[in-house]
């Protein structure tokens, strides 16, 4: 974004937003480690309705039973019609389109008598800002998405240490019984995670992880807690809890560029994209949430 640009009609900014974005995204978005850490992000996107298309397979692994020993198995009567290995599996992979579901716009506009500073600096803030509020769009969506693929939800009556507990000893039951392998994440509301530091276990005598001073906590029952805004949360919902890096989020950036302006002296700086969010269905059962009555 260096050097002047005043006097062309249109300068294009997608390469530096998508890496804004993508910065952005990995120091801000809460349910980061649900989407794999960051965000998808592709530039000069054309307007079509599918983002990518992505190799599935939902063949299950065959794990036989023994190796066969057998004379006539790979040898004698059986050579050429069978095999000491049991029965082969063949792997075939399926082409799945994922498709845009939501899309996201920027409109604003610099006035080279008003902006009061330099004109390419002001060009950056505002990509750099604009970059923040689709990254905090990106983590609303997110946690919908999250609530709306969740395979099984939880209900706590309220936040006294025996309910808190009886919660998370169901939680890491069900990861226990799926054999989930990975990070297991719970994202919780404020109440919740106060509630999780306060808890009794939280002493060093326990080993606890938890700091009073600080208010904070890194794992409660097998779980890494993640403190998250009430507003990241649906109705009614404090927390949901994944292996991380089940899912993916992706955007691809149609626009983001600066125009001359025929209203003003200046220009207009525009920015427009689609977005959405993927899991497959096998890995939606390692999906969780937790509800509460108000």
């Amino acid at each position: 974004m260096a050097g002047e640009n005043n006097n062309q009609a249109v300068r294009s900014y997608q390469k530096q937003f998508k890496d804004l974005m993508q910065a952005v995204y990995q120091k801000q978005a809460f349910f980061a480690e649900f989407f794999g850490g960051g965000v998808e992000a592709l530039d000069g996107v054309q307007h079509n309705k599918t983002a990518f298309s992505i190799k599935t397979s939902d063949i299950p692994v065959v794990v036989g039973s023994e190796y066969n020993k057998d004379a006539n198995v790979g040898f004698g009567t059986g050579t050429s019609k069978s095999t000491r290995f049991g029965d082969r599996t063949e792997i075939i992979y399926q082409d799945t389109d994922v498709p845009y579901t939501w899309e996201w716009v920027f409109h604003e506009g610099i006035d080279i008598h008003t902006v009061n500073n330099d004109f390419n600096a002001a060009i950056a803030d505002r990509l750099d800002l604009q970059a923040q509020a689709k990254v905090q769009l990106f983590d609303n969506k997110g946690g919908a998405f999250i609530s709306s693929v969740a395979n099984k939800s939880k209900a706590l009556a309220d936040y006294t240490p025996e309910k808190v507990l009886a919660l998370f000893n169901d939680l890491a039951t069900e990861y226990v019984n799926l054999e989930a392998v990975g990070t297991k994440i719970a994202w919780v509301a404020p109440a919740l995670y106060n509630a999780i530091v306060d808890h009794p276990l939280m002493t060093t005598a326990k080993n606890s992880s938890a700091n009073i001073d600080e208010n904070g906590v890194i794992k409660f029952k097998g779980f890494v807690i993640k403190e998250t805004p009430d507003a990241k949360f649906q109705t009614d919902e404090v927390a949901y809890t994944s292996i991380a890096g089940v899912g993916k989020q992706f955007t691809g950036i149609n626009t983001a560029r600066a125009i001359d302006s025929e209203d003003f002296d200046g220009k207009a700086l525009q920015g427009a994209g689609k977005a959405g969010e993927f899991i497959l269905p096998a890995n939606k059962l390692a999906v969780m949430k937790v509800t509460t009555t108000p």
